[in-house]
């Protein structure tokens, strides 16, 4: 410990969805990555509830995870006469997808460095 204060898991959570709001990931798509990055599934219930989102925010950002393959759903039957509950989980390990982020940023920032370069030539 460097500065004998240890964060707990919310803080840590709350500096990781900061983190990838920062590099361009959507608030609400932040949280739900966050969260089911610890509890590996959740209902959509869990999952507002655990986030602090409404249902029409967690459908919204479900949609667009499931659209970037980010996540996955699957049906559970419940016991009642009810419809089955759709359980998300997370598609691929983190690592894949904070990979993918990086190399994304890298070339977002190799196309910015090329045409300050262009600028650089054509002012010149």
């Amino acid at each position: 410990m460097d500065s004998g204060v240890k964060k707990n898991q919310e803080e840590i959570d709350r500096e990781s969805v900061e983190l990838l709001v920062n590099i361009g990931v959507k608030r609400n798509i932040a949280k739900i990555l966050v969260f089911l990055t610890r509890s590996q599934k959740a209902t959509s219930r869990e999952i507002e509830k655990m986030t602090d989102l409404r249902q029409p925010e967690v459908s919204i950002a479900i949609g667009q995870m499931l659209k970037h393959k980010w996540v996955i759903s699957k049906e559970n039957k419940t016991e009642n006469k009810g419809r089955p509950v759709k359980v998300y989980e997370p598609a691929v390990p983190v690592k894949a997808l904070l990979d993918k982020f990086e190399k994304e940023k890298r070339s977002e920032i190799d196309k910015v460095l090329f045409d300050i370069q262009k600028l650089r030539q054509n002012l010149s």
